[in-house]
């Protein structure tokens, strides 16, 4: 098994001395996170994907939900006391964060925005989220993830998976 190059993400966790597993799946680009989960034979709903948005009030908050469901704006406004949000232009991703589309870790951005994970997260022993860029997951224990990001937990999503 070859080597997997170190990301800010895995150097962070290892500064911290923060156990994690990591996960490696081969991809040409972005893909959805449904389709990481099963490409890494990992239940959807422990895997997470992180989103940037943008507060009527400018500022930028992050999002972390389950890769199956998508993020309830009006909800995710309140929880951060908003009065509304909007999805950050993909194009604003990486000079603001660091991280490309499909690679973006609540870990290690340029910036500590205020954070949100979903409160279904607590259902799991550890989330899988991205490792800082396309083609790397981590698995990490929430109380272990708060050692490295200051979050808050939340009811934020609208269930996608549903068909």
């Amino acid at each position: 098994m070859k080597a997997v190059e170190k990301t800010n993400v895995m150097r962070l966790l290892e500064q911290k001395k923060v156990p994690y597993a990591h996960y490696t799946y081969e991809s040409e680009g972005a893909i959805s996170g449904v389709e990481v989960a099963a490409l890494l034979q990992q239940n959807p709903a422990q895997v997470f994907k992180t989103l940037v948005t943008t507060g009527r009030s400018g500022a930028h908050y992050v999002f972390v939900i389950p890769v199956g469901a998508g993020l309830e704006l009006k909800k995710a406004a309140k929880a951060v006391g908003e009065k509304s949000l909007e999805m950050l232009k993909q194009k604003d991703l990486l000079p603001l964060t660091g991280y490309v589309h499909g690679g973006c870790s609540p870990i290690g951005m340029k910036k500590a925005f205020r954070t949100t994970i979903d409160t279904t997260a607590q259902n799991f022993d550890s989330i899988i989220f991205s490792g800082g860029r396309i083609g790397l997951q981590v698995q990490v224990s929430l109380a272990d993830l708060a050692r490295l990001v200051r979050f808050q937990l939340a009811d934020i999503t609208t269930d996608l998976i549903h068909n």
